[in-house]
């Protein structure tokens, strides 16, 4: 049984086609949303705060069950788990596709967050079947197909719903997540549990998806509401006493569901901190670019609509699909240090720059598009070579903290460029001002430059 976990050649182009499919129609289900929030709001007659809260729903799901989804699929085997989880997906985007008001639309958000754990499961089973070399490649693959849905769902997302209705852009991504994953099941071999006799640490499960959960409400109330200190301070509290309580579980149970020893590796941990550090200056990009399209004022802003502020950021989302395919490449052929490293330095020049120089659409859209390929680039190399850098049986459950740092960076971005629009809007108008633009790209630019900070104190352990 474990020569055909190693074997090359277990897995066909047809089977890392299914895994590449399913990646690409649950990209397409997830950014549906994004541009079409305005319209939602319409629709259903709810105010931005709702809106934003429709966005960030399937995000903080996603940042629970990615951790979790990994680990199960170590214990329980990567198909299994896989097709499980699709199965909740496909009645999250069914619920959606009939939600008559806010809170069901809510649900099918919730069940659709699942998706998250899809990227490490396609991990394992990548893993499992392929040699080293052969599965940096295909994870590259898969995340790439993963992003490339991004673009799909950013493009047809108004013309469905222009077409049928905004019910629309949530079935027919669903229909194809369904099809594909008859797809998986058919075409991709079983992936034995690799420690089934093991128990699943239910208490650090518990504790971890607590953590998580009241880090990313914490997050998104902290930024959007003027909360007192007091109330600042106990979201913290409760925060550190959940993970801490994470931590003393973890520690004690005979079969936990991270090994602190294997997080507590320099490879480990300083992937973690520079999957973080990259995404959050990434979400920053994401949140400010599409603002500055939008507003209108004297001397600054464009005042375009949806659906041209689309097209001006598809080039960016092409860029970041193809970055990460060749992440995983470039992992492979000079290591994730030298991918990181170039990365920041496109990062953070092209922020400090666009600080300057944003008169133009294009400068925006040039912008985007490097920002986007460095971070894509950046992301998967890490998650490539960790990926191959653990064990075998830890693979799930290594890519999903990735994962999950990844997300929870995204969206730190976005929230702390949200709070630099709000603090520098115009008190007569209510719009952000050109010089909260200023800023925020010169903060970004400075996360990234940050990166390199990080690379040179743990340059020893990312070579590792």
């Amino acid at each position: 049984m474990s020569g055909a976990v190693v074997s090359p050649v277990r897995i066909g182009r047809l089977s890392i086609g299914a895994l590449g499919i399913l990646a690409l129609a649950l990209g397409t289900l997830q950014s549906v949303v994004e541009p079409a929030i305005p319209l939602l709001q319409r629709e259903l007659g709810i105010s931005p705060a709702e809106g934003a809260l429709v966005a960030n729903t399937l995000l903080i799901t996603g940042a629970v069950l990615a951790p979790v989804a990994g680990k199960l699929g170590d214990r329980y085997g990567g198909k299994a788990v896989l097709v499980r989880l699709m199965t909740l997906v496909s009645a999250g985007g069914l619920v959606a596709s009939v939600a008559p008001n806010l809170p069901v639309l809510l649900l099918g958000q919730v069940l659709q967050g699942v998706m998250v754990g899809a990227l490490p499961l396609s991990f394992i089973l990548v893993r499992k079947h392929l040699p080293a070399g052969e599965s940096q490649v295909a994870i590259g693959l898969v995340v790439a197909l993963f992003t490339g849905g991004g673009i799909v769902g950013t493009a047809v997302a108004g013309p469905i719903a222009e077409s049928l209705s905004w019910h629309g852009m949530f079935a027919l991504p669903t229909i194809a997540i369904i099809a594909a994953t008859l797809a998986v099941t058919r075409l991709m071999p079983h992936d034995p549990p690799l420690r089934s006799d093991s128990r699943i640490d239910w208490p650090g499960v518990l504790l971890l998806s607590g953590t998580l959960l009241a880090f990313m409400l914490g997050l998104v109330t902290v930024t959007s509401a003027a909360l007192p200190p007091l109330a600042i301070g106990a979201i913290a509290v409760v925060v550190v006493a959940l993970a801490t309580g994470w931590v003393v579980v973890e520690r004690r149970a005979a079969s936990p569901m991270v090994d602190l020893r294997m997080l507590a590796k320099p490879a480990m941990w300083s992937s973690c901190v520079l999957t973080f550090v990259i995404a959050t200056g990434f979400g920053m990009v994401l949140f400010l670019l599409p603002q500055l399209f939008t507003v209108s004022a004297d001397g600054y802003g464009f005042g375009l609509g949806t659906t041209d502020i689309g097209l001006l950021l598809v080039p960016g989302a092409i860029a970041g699909a193809v970055s990460d395919s060749v992440g995983g490449v470039a992992a492979r052929r000079f290591g994730p240090r030298a991918v990181i490293v170039t990365g920041a330095v496109v990062t953070a020049a092209t922020m400090i720059a666009l600080a300057s120089l944003h008169t133009a659409a294009w400068q925006l859209v040039v912008a985007k598009v490097l920002t986007a390929f460095a971070a894509g680039i950046g992301t998967t190399a890490l998650l490539a070579g960790t990926a191959t850098a653990v064990e075998t049986e830890d693979i799930g459950i290594a890519t999903g903290l990735l994962v999950v740092t990844r997300v929870i960076g995204v969206a730190l971005g976005v929230q702390v460029g949200g709070a630099i629009a709000a603090a520098g809007a115009d008190p007569v108008s209510n719009l952000p001002s050109e010089s909260a633009f200023v800023t925020g790209f010169a903060i970004a630019g400075l996360v990234a430059a940050l990166s390199l900070l990080v690379v040179r104190i743990t340059k020893k352990e990312v070579q590792a």
